[in-house]
C-alpha cells in the first residue's frame, strides 16, 4: 500500500527533483515495490504532457538597455548580469514551474484514483441491490406457488366432503325407501358470477320429503334467503319447498325439505333468491336449476 508521502516523493522523482541521499533512498524502495514502479510509471507518462510548458525567457539586452537608461541618474547602476547569476534565475523558474506541473499531475492522478473507486463501490452496491431485488422475486414467486397449492388442496377437501355428505344423504333416503324410486337431480348455477355453485337434490316420493346439499353459493344479505321451488307439472306455479342459507365461508348448506303441496311428479328443481323468511310465488331472480 502506497502512502502518501510515497505518492508525493514519486512525483518529485518523475520529475527529476530529488537528490542526493533522498534519491538513493527512493530507488532503494522503488526497486523492491512493483507498486510504486508503476505509480512512477503513470506519473512519468503524465509529466509526458506537460514538455509544452516553456520556462520564462531572460529579458533582452536592448531590453535592459532601455529600462536602465529610464533610470534617474542618482539610482545606482547595477551590476551587469553574469552567467553565473542569471543561470540560478532560470533554473529557480523552471524550477518553479516543473513543481507546479508535478502537483497538478499528483492532483490529478488522486482525483482519478479517487473517482475510480467510487464508481467501483457504486458498480457493487448495483450488484448488491440487484441480488436482493433477484431474491425477493424469488421468495414472491414461491409464496404465490405455495397459496395456489394450498387452495388447491382446499377445494379438493371441500369436494370430497361434499361428496361424502351427498353419499350420505343418499344412502339415509334409500334406508327409507325404494332407491329406484328416489328423484336426484344436480343443479348448475345461473349466476355469472358464481359460476362454480351446484347443488343436488335428492326426492322421496314415498315419504313425500328430500335432501338439498348445496355448494358454492354467494352469502346473501342479513335481509334475505335462499328459497327452493319444486316443479310439478300438475301445478300451475312451482311448489315452494322452503327457505334455507348458506356458510358465508364456504357457500354451502345441507337442507332437509317437504314441499308445501302433495308432490306426483317432480320434473325440475330450482333455487331463487328471496326476501328473508320466503314468498308464496317465486320473486327474486333464479340462482340454480336443474339440468
Amino acid at each position: 500500500m502506497i502512502d502518501e508521502a510515497q505518492e508525493e516523493t514519486a512525483a518529485l522523482y518523475a520529475l527529476h527533483l530529488l537528490e542526493g541521499e533522498e534519491l538513493v533512498r527512493f530507488e532503494s524502495a522503488l526497486a523492491l515495490s512493483p507498486e510504486l514502479q508503476q505509480l512512477v510509471r503513470e506519473l512519468q507518462s503524465a509529466t509526458a504532457h506537460c514538455s509544452l510548458l516553456v520556462p520564462p525567457a531572460a529579458p533582452s539586452d536592448a531590453l535592459r538597455t532601455r529600462v536602465l537608461a529610464s533610470l534617474p541618474a542618482t539610482a545606482v547602476e547595477p551590476l551587469p548580469p553574469t552567467a553565473q547569476q542569471a543561470l540560478p534565475f532560470r533554473r529557480l523558474a523552471w524550477l518553479g514551474w516543473s513543481v507546479a506541473a508535478g502537483f497538478a499531475v499528483v492532483a490529478t492522478y488522486l482525483a482519478f484514483d479517487g473517482q475510480q473507486q467510487a464508481l467501483e463501490t457504486q458498480a457493487a452496491r448495483q450488484t448488491a441491490d440487484l441480488t436482493h431485488l433477484n431474491a425477493l422475486e424469488l421468495a414472491n414467486q414461491l409464496k404465490a406457488e405455495r397459496i395456489i397449492s394450498l387452495q388447491q388442496i382446499e377445494i379438493l377437501r371441500r369436494a370430497q366432503t361434499e361428496a361424502a355428505t351427498a353419499a350420505s344423504r343418499i344412502a339415509e333416503l334409500e334406508r327409507a325407501g325404494d332407491l329406484a324410486a328416489l328423484k336426484i337431480d344436480t343443479l348448475v348455477s345461473l349466476l355469472g358470477d358464481s359460476p362454480q355453485a351446484r347443488a343436488i337434490a335428492v326426492w322421496n316420493p314415498s315419504t313425500q320429503e328430500g335432501v338439498l346439499n348445496v355448494s358454492r353459493l354467494p352469502a346473501l344479505a342479513a335481509d334475505q334467503d335462499y328459497q327452493l321451488w319444486v316443479v310439478d307439472p300438475q301445478y300451475p306455479l312451482p311448489v315452494d319447498g322452503g327457505v334455507f342459507r348458506v356458510d358465508p365461508a364456504t357457500g354451502a348448506a345441507h337442507y332437509r325439505f317437504k314441499a308445501g303441496q302433495p308432490v306426483r311428479t317432480v320434473a325440475k328443481f330450482a333455487v331463487s333468491r328471496e326476501r328473508k323468511g320466503g314468498v308464496p310465488k317465486a320473486e327474486g331472480p333464479m340462482v340454480l336449476l336443474s339440468e
